[in-house]
């Protein structure tokens, strides 16, 4: 290979790989409207902003400054019913505004949980009351919500969880912990759930709450990680009064809705390839500006190698990507490509934060690829244990007993 750029070399020679939808002229009709839209609002002072500078009151600020833009003009939660304050948008639609938002490199909402995750839930179990009261200051950002499932002793089997909800009077009685919790600090409602029924099987006891942060009892600590920030928190619930009409759904139903809950996280896979593919173009502009001995690491033949593998790796996770919504929006439901999907997903990200160490030495312990290198190794966990959903795989896919 040449000093000729890297990543335009292996686009070339992986051109047969990859596989674009052909999107229907309505969509693209909305991907012009969008794109003109954030060229309009899209100001320098929003770019790149995420998770990790909510910790800043004004980067919180200018946030929310962002996410009251975006529901104004009706894009903050598209996929939304528009009676709601969203635009009924189909699966294509959808996909082509993280395309947009992802070229752009626009922030999301204060609530990418609450969102994608929660209102769905809401949606489908909530009364009217509930979802005229919590879903327009989600939308705007005026309230942030986060999800109040895992457990000390309760992560992957989540069934498992302790934290208990008694009747008393006109409200419950919640005592227990939440641990891993994100954005839990920043938060002013919670999805929470809880054990009601203590005597009933693992699953058919748990109920779900919509609980209001700011009630005495709560106590929340957040989790500094390696990285310095603050994402993560635990709660601990301390006889805390929760009226009876914070349950969503059908007291020790919480199961069906946590299901709901987490079938709308993981259906959130379809967009990973979008984010991972521009940090592999950043990889390689990396590769080209630093040198190794008197030439460009680009120019080292296992460097290449290896730039090559992570960069297929990534065109792979589109078309896993591509695959799932394609299948959903030819009536199959999301199905086991989200723990595939997944998997790729955290082992690429790995991969890519190994390859920034081989390039820059010691200088990617910091700056620009540092926090990814230390933060990589999270996302074996995050959304999905790398361990459970290799045992999906194993059962669903592949067809192998449990044992």
């Amino acid at each position: 290979m040449t000093r000729a750029n890297v990543g335009e070399h292996m686009a070339r020679w992986a051109g047969g790989l990859s596989v674009d939808f052909r999107y229907p002229i309505e969509a693209e009709e909305f991907r012009g409207e969008f794109r003109a839209w954030l060229e309009s609002h899209l100001e320098e002072r929003f770019v790149g902003l995420g998770f990790e500078d909510l910790h800043d009151p004004a980067a919180l600020a200018t946030m929310r400054e962002w996410n009251r833009l975006l529901a104004d003009a009706g894009y903050a939660a598209i996929h939304w019913p528009e009676e709601y304050g969203g635009r009924g948008a189909g699966l294509i639609e959808q996909q082509v505004f993280a395309e947009e938002m992802s070229r752009a490199d626009a922030p999301g909402t204060l609530n990418p949980i609450g969102i994608s995750n929660i209102a769905p839930a809401i949606l489908a179990f909530g009364s009217e009351g509930q979802k005229r009261k919590l879903l327009p200051r989600m939308l705007r950002g005026d309230d942030i919500w986060c999800q109040g499932f895992s457990e000390p002793d309760a992560g992957s089997d989540l069934a498992s969880l302790i934290t208990s909800a008694s009747r008393d009077g006109d409200h419950y009685v919640v005592r227990g912990q939440k641990v891993w919790t994100t954005l839990g600090h920043l938060a002013d409602w919670c999805e929470l759930l809880v054990r009601t029924d203590p005597d009933a099987p693992r699953h058919e006891g748990i109920s779900c709450l919509l609980v209001d942060m700011s009630l005495p009892g709560i106590e929340v600590r957040p989790l500094v990680t390696a990285t310095g920030s603050l994402e993560f928190d635990e709660i601990f619930f301390d006889g805390v009064e929760v009226p009876l009409d914070a349950l969503l759904g059908e007291e020790n139903s919480g199961w069906t809705v946590a299901v709901t809950t987490l079938a709308n996280e993981r259906a959130g896979v379809a967009s990973l390839h979008l984010q991972v593919r521009k940090k592999v173009q950043k990889l390689i502009e990396t590769a080209h500006q630093t040198r190794l001995g008197s030439t460009a690491a680009a120019e080292d033949a296992s460097i290449r190698r290896r730039l090559a593998e992570v960069y297929l790796q990534a065109e792979y996770l589109k078309l896993l990507s591509d695959r799932a919504v394609s299948g959903q929006v030819h009536g199959r439901p999301f199905g086991p490509e989200s723990s595939i999907a997944k998997l790729v997903w955290s082992d690429l990200e790995q991969d890519i934060a190994r390859l920034a160490g081989e390039i820059q030495g010691l200088a990617a312990n910091s700056g620009e690829w540092g926090r990814e290198r230390v933060y990589a190794r999270a996302l074996s966990i995050a959304g999905g244990t790398t361990q459970v959903n290799k045992n999906i795989v194993a059962r669903h896919v592949l067809g192998l007993p449990r044992e």
